[in-house]
């Protein structure tokens, strides 16, 4: 697949000019093309002027002002040394003097940064209208209608709101409105929003906060590599899903009920954690017999990343369906859209209540058209095919360099969602905190690669790039980790802090 972004330059050095995969078209300003770096780039005056009017600071004064009109809780990658990004492409990005770097960690710029398909929707839409989502509207309408095509049959009443955190809040109402039940069951290191409901149903946050609240039960992370049922076990799946049988049953005997089980199709902070087969049909079951709903938050994970499936949770297999779904990050590319996705069961206990629910943003037509937009460019550039291709591809050669580095314990994904564990001791699994932490920054300071860490102990080097990644990137990418490595094995290199 070669999309909008993926040309000949692939392979080349960062080094480029001041403008890479603009999409052709000047609309009417003056164009000119010029060879930078070994490569043919597009270069508009238009464009150029707009970048170096937005430049009006430098990197220290921005910084210094961040520092003071931004709250210090709003934490920015590479603290140490941020980078100033000013523009982006596809999978790149670039600073303020023009460097590319490229993007491992954007998921939620799905189709690729600034993708020109989406850009012109949403400029056209709101060029015409864009108002309270209250007044009636065709986008809306066709929008849902193409979302519930790609959903099992009985996800067909949605919400749109503006953000994943919305998205959970609004499903966690739906859910006790519908059972009348309070309690909710999630897994460990789970994080599902900022919002103080979600704070109150993730582990990974209200462990550092205010603590576990009694309705609030944890069953442990199906995680096959660390976890309590590992790779060796006959079936994880089950073993897993009765640990949440056996909450259910605690929960019954202090006389509280079961609202809901709430967790990502694939655990993300978790560490990129691929659920073993049989493991969330299980968990219906067993749910739906205590009177409560099965919630998939598909924020993360959704829109086609897993390549084989248009979501994640469709790797259980056909015999699963949650009973509401939750979609945000990449479904507007950029732009704050979320939804969620329920029966028509459930979606008519919540308007049986008699409190209407309006959200004044969500939903609105430019909005809808930037979402609509978005899964054209899926289906016209076959993302989905090429997070399939380039992700199989990027797990095969990780898995390669795992044979030759001990310190890569585990190497887990499917489609464009992969993480590396690195461990100081396979035996023990240990996790080698902060070599990860080394990698990730010296990937930004050699090669101009953006990666970060995740899982409980920050030891897994996380790929969710944008669906454009390509074969090339997949390979520079894995070039520069073995370097990395080696030279850490032959000079026998130890970050500053010993202890995790």
């Amino acid at each position: 697949m070669r999309g909008w972004c993926q040309d000949e330059t692939a392979k080349q050095s960062h080094e480029v000019g001041l403008e890479v995969c603009f999409p052709r078209e000047s609309h009417g300003t003056h164009s000119s093309k010029t060879l930078k770096g070994g490569r043919l780039v597009h270069v508009t005056s238009r464009e150029t002027k707009e970048v170096m009017a937005l430049q009006k600071l430098r990197k220290e004064e921005t910084l210094a002002m961040r520092k003071r009109l931004i709250g210090q809780s709003c934490r920015l990658f590479y603290s140490d040394d941020p980078v100033k990004i000013v523009r982006a492409r596809g999978q790149y990005l670039f600073d303020e003097n023009h460097q590319r770097y490229l993007d491992c960690i954007s998921n939620v710029h799905h189709v690729g940064h600034c993708h020109p398909s989406i850009t012109k929707a949403a400029a056209a839409q709101m060029d015409l209208l864009n108002t309270n989502s209250r007044f009636l509207h065709d986008n809306i309408v066709l929008y849902a209608d193409r979302l519930a095509a790609t959903l099992p049959e009985k996800l067909c009443v949605f919400y749109f709101v503006n953000s994943g955190s919305e998205a959970n809040d609004l499903a966690l109402r739906l859910a006790r409105q519908h059972t009348q039940h309070e309690d909710v069951i999630v897994l460990d290191h789970a994080y599902h929003g900022h919002l103080m409901s979600l704070i109150d149903i993730s582990p990974y946050k209200f462990r550092k906060l205010a603590g576990q609240k009694e309705w609030v039960h944890v069953a442990p992370l199906p995680d096959t590599y660390r976890g309590i049922y590992r790779e060796s076990h006959p079936n994880p799946g089950q073993a897993y899903a009765d640990s949440v049988k056996d909450i259910i049953e605690e929960v019954h005997k202090k006389g509280r009920k079961i609202c809901a089980f709430f967790a990502e199709s694939l655990p993300s902070v978790g560490g990129q954690i691929i659920l073993p087969q049989g493991y969330s049909a299980q968990v219906a079951e067993y749910v739906h017999s205590a009177g409560g709903v099965y919630v998939a938050d598909e924020v993360q994970t959704g829109f086609g990343r897993v390549g084989s499936h248009f979501w994640a949770f469709q790797l259980q297999g056909e015999g699963f369906c949650p009973d509401i779904v939750t979609l945000g990050k990449p479904m507007g590319n950029g732009h704050p859209l979320a939804c969620v996705a329920t029966t028509v069961e459930i979606a008519g206990a919540f308007t049986a209540n008699g409190v209407e629910y309006f959200n004044t943003f969500g939903g609105n037509p430019v909005s809808c058209a930037i979402g609509l937009a978005v899964l054209d460019v899926i289906e016209e550039e076959d993302l989905r095919g090429n997070a399939a291709r380039v992700g199989a591809h990027l797990k095969d050669l990780l898995t390669k360099l795992q044979k030759r580095h001990q310190i890569i314990g585990d190497v887990r994904g499917v489609g464009l969602f992969v993480g590396v564990e690195l461990v100081k001791d396979r035996g023990q699994r240990t996790p080698a905190t902060e070599t990860a932490a080394l990698v990730v920054k010296r990937l930004k300071e050699e090669d101009r690669i953006c990666v970060s860490t995740d899982g409980p102990w920050e030891s897994v080097l996380k790929f969710k790039p944008p669906m454009c990644f390509s074969m090339e990137d997949a390979e520079l990418v894995v070039q520069c980790i073995d370097r990395i490595l080696k030279d850490v094995e032959a000079n026998d290199l130890k970050p500053e802090k010993e202890e995790i």
